[in-house]
């Protein structure tokens, strides 16, 4: 392991030459190329040095502890570079675990109502806010594609496209069916009710990343419906992809040009075909993920959300927290912070084993 952190290192610092060059800079995609992979190798290197630095720690403790009059001083500095040297061990087996190739990619995100009628339309809308907000927070950009929405402001389903640094990373492990206990606006009796919304989030895929033939995808043009003045009800700007052979459907609504919905609608449809694929080679190979976050599909209940006493629970990991309206407002990082260890410390197990 030394070796390839020696490796490691060598690489960060040839980068990091090639950036200080100014011939470098006459090739514009090369920087960002160099830029990308110094972020990678960055939290790596920074821990190998750390290590390295303790290691030395140590090293000069020992040689200490032969004086009496630094004998105390020694052991105390020994154990806590021993300390340090373990955190750090475990650190850098984590960051070199094998990193998903879409973790820096864009996301669908889609919202559907499911079990509760309207007052699951009314959750699909409060986690339609929620993400935006989560987003927001973050400086990512979101984007609506496509929305169906109910008379009493519910969200039937929607379409978002999150863009911004580690969008998936973050986001990957919100697939799933997430359930609500509340009191519904349409409820006059107080009662609480359980309903149901799921998400799915998928990397964006552009048409290079999926192998999609053109004449398997069949284009409707339709006039836009809602917000959005007369050019949404007289122009057919809004488009619907039918993938033949599949059978998956694509809308996109929200831009004011038919090219533009198209182009937005093949990156969905690219992004929705690369899933089915994914999903279908781990059910062939029987190596789908049961680890403590699950496998993300979307029938598994994930999460819920206890209005009345102000509680979230996430049952992949056991978290409960009681601070529910934080959340709602997009504060969902120790939620998401939570998955993201417990993938790595199964993923961690599993190498072991």
């Amino acid at each position: 392991m030394t070796d390839k952190l020696r490796g490691i290192e060598q690489r960060y610092g040839e980068i990091e030459a090639r950036l200080a060059a100014n011939e470098t800079y006459e090739d514009p995609d090369l920087v960002s190329r160099l830029n990308k992979e110094q972020r990678e190798l960055e939290p790596l290197v920074t821990a190998y040095r750390s290590w390295c630095k303790a290691g030395e720690d140590l090293r000069g403790a020992e040689e200490l502890l032969s004086d009496p009059d630094f004998k105390d001083l020694a052991q105390e500095e020994m154990a806590q570079a021993k300390e340090e040297l373990e955190r750090l061990e475990q650190l850098i087996r984590e960051l070199l675990l094998p990193r998903d190739p879409n973790d820096d990619k864009n996301v669908i995100v889609e919202i559907r109502a499911g079990v509760g009628g309207e007052e699951s339309a009314l959750f699909a809308h409060s986690l339609t806010r929620m993400y935006t907000m989560y987003a927001e927070k973050r400086g990512w950009k979101v984007e609506v594609n496509s929305i169906s929405e109910t008379e009493l402001g519910g969200v039937k389903d929607i379409s978002l496209t999150i863009s911004g640094d580690g969008a998936y990373s973050r986001l990957k492990f919100e697939s799933g069916v997430h359930r609500v206990q509340r009191v519904p606006e349409t409820e006059s009796g107080g009662r609480v009710h359980t309903s149901t919304a799921t998400v799915a989030v998928l990397p964006e895929m552009e048409q290079v990343d999926v192998q999609l033939n053109p004449a398997d995808v069949e284009m409707q043009v339709y006039r836009a419906s809602g917000a959005g003045g007369q050019h949404v009800n007289k122009t057919s700007s809004a488009v619907r992809l039918i993938h033949k052979p599949t059978g998956t459907v694509v809308e996109c609504q929200q831009e004011r040009s038919q090219f533009q919905n198209r182009e937005k609608a093949m990156r969905i449809l690219a992004s929705m075909l690369y899933d089915q694929e994914q999903q279908r080679i781990s059910e062939e190979y029987g190596d789908q993920r049961r680890s403590q976050v699950g496998s993300g599909m979307r029938n598994e209940r994930i999460r819920t959300y206890n209005f009345p006493q102000g509680r979230l629970t996430e049952h992949r990991i056991g978290l409960t927290i009681y601070k529910l309206d934080a959340v709602m407002d997009g504060d969902l990082d120790e939620i998401i912070d939570g998955l993201i260890t417990a993938d790595r410390a199964q993923r961690l197990k599993q190498g072991e084993g």
